[in-house]
């Protein structure tokens, strides 16, 4: 048992990202009553990191310097090191983003501390916190417990449901001092290479196209799909290279790895990479025209037929529906 857990918050375009309240519902589990802490770093953020309280946070930290503004692992591996040091958690939390990923490993090394990264489920058994984990691409799931040393875990987003949003929930946010200093990168600018809309690694519902496609023309009828659902658009590895679509939409073994609600394979026909980052998805729609696609094989619904046939006629029924 942790009885101090410090939790990483990530912001993007201004706001906590969800997998932020999933990582206070881990650490929940983890402290067991203990005292959780929220940690936010950037440049001015103060006001994004109270939101942090509303669910469930007992205090909330925020580091704030011009060189934490845009993410460099050796800017926010230096202030999450001074914050570690001052704080002495037993338990740490990150999200298993593109930033947990990179920076996790950095910040267990300084601590030569352990590291369960990509966890979908905590269960305490009564003396042990057991956290499970996709192997072999998610063929299999371990499940570890950490018997010595803090307890620093990475949580797969859409994985650990986020504790309910309480507004009555109120606190100051601290400010800490960090001193960040010879640093080997700096980023200049960014240019970003993403669609507009829902967060894909986020995304509740994903409309998902394949090289049944055909075109990039043919992803029109699939993001016409995604609008009426409050959807977000994602391809398999087939249709990026095709350059039907940006590899930022790519879902697979080398591309992101989700896990939504629902998930509507469109023309894709299941290759194992392909499914290495999306077969743990809850609910599973599957529209091919070959009947003995693999996708079906893991599909909770299939439907063998042209998609530029039946996308249409599904987005017309859920406008009915939903709009």
């Amino acid at each position: 048992m942790a009885k101090k857990v410090l939790v990483l918050g990530e912001v993007r375009d201004g706001e906590l990202r969800n997998v932020s309240f999933e990582a206070i519902a881990a650490a929940k589990e983890i402290s067991e009553g203990g005292e959780i802490i929220g940690l936010v770093c950037g440049e001015a953020v103060s006001d994004v990191a109270g939101e942090m309280y509303k669910y469930g946070a007992d205090r909330v930290l925020v580091a704030e310097d011009e060189n934490l503004k845009t993410y460099t692992s050796d800017a926010y591996t230096q202030a999450l090191m001074q914050v570690i040091d001052a704080e002495s958690p037993e338990g740490i939390v990150f999200g298993h983003t593109a930033l947990g990923k990179d920076l996790s490993p950095r910040i267990a090394a300084k601590l030569q501390s352990g590291l369960v990264s990509d966890i979908t489920g905590i269960e305490n058994t009564g003396g042990n916190i057991v956290f499970t984990r996709p192997i072999y691409s998610g063929k299999a799931f371990e499940k570890k417990i950490i018997t010595d040393g803090s307890m620093f875990v990475t949580i797969r987003p859409n994985n650990i449901e986020a504790p309910e949003r309480n507004d009555s929930l109120q606190g100051d946010v601290t400010k800490v001092d960090v001193t960040i200093k010879d640093l080997r990168t700096i980023v200049k600018e960014i240019i970003r290479k993403t669609t507009d809309g829902v967060d894909l690694s986020e995304a509740k519902v994903i409309v998902a196209g394949g090289r049944g496609v055909k075109s990039t023309d043919g992803f029109e009828p699939l993001n016409e799909l995604a609008e009426v659902l409050g959807a977000a658009v994602g391809a398999s590895r087939g249709a990026c290279d095709a350059d039907y679509c940006d590899y930022s939409l790519q879902i697979g073994q080398t591309g992101k790895v989700v896990t939504p609600d629902l998930y509507i394979a469109c023309g894709i026909s299941g290759a194992i990479q392909h499914l290495a980052g999306m077969s743990n998805s809850k609910i599973i729609v599957a529209i091919n025209k070959d009947p003995e696609a693999n996708i079906f094989n893991i599909a909770d619904y299939g439907i063998v037929g042209d998609l530029f046939d039946v996308v249409p006629k599904l987005t017309e029924e859920f406008k009915k529906v939903l709009v």
